[in-house]
């Protein structure tokens, strides 16, 4: 299992209450984080057991919603739907957009 993995479950739980206040203000929006912050966790772990081109297929996925996840946070935050992230939680989710780059950008598969 990557190390990444459970970092990735407490970023989830973060967000429960994030997904709530921005659910107050614009329901959609809270729809696109709650479906993209879920798809990340679900394809990096298919992308454990992957091999080969579907390998980095899921974890290039995972990254793609990790973005989205984050833009829509940075969205409401700009919307004042949410105050602005508090330093763990940023630094939580840099630190799975770096390794989720690394590993969809590995040649090592």
């Amino acid at each position: 299992m990557l190390r990444i993995y459970s970092d990735m479950l407490d970023w989830l739980e973060d967000l429960v209450e994030l997904i709530a206040r921005i659910e107050k203000h614009d329901p959609d929006l809270a729809r696109q984080l709650r479906r993209a912050s879920r798809s990340v966790v679900l394809n990096t772990a298919e992308g454990m057991d992957a091999r080969g081109r579907n390998k980095s297929a899921k974890y290039t996925i995972a990254l793609c919603e990790m973005r989205e996840s984050y833009a829509v946070l940075e969205v409401s935050v700009r919307l004042r739907y949410i105050p602005p992230l508090v330093a763990p939680l940023e630094d939580r989710s840099q630190k799975i957009i770096g390794t989720l780059y690394r590993l969809a950008h590995s040649r090592a598969q």
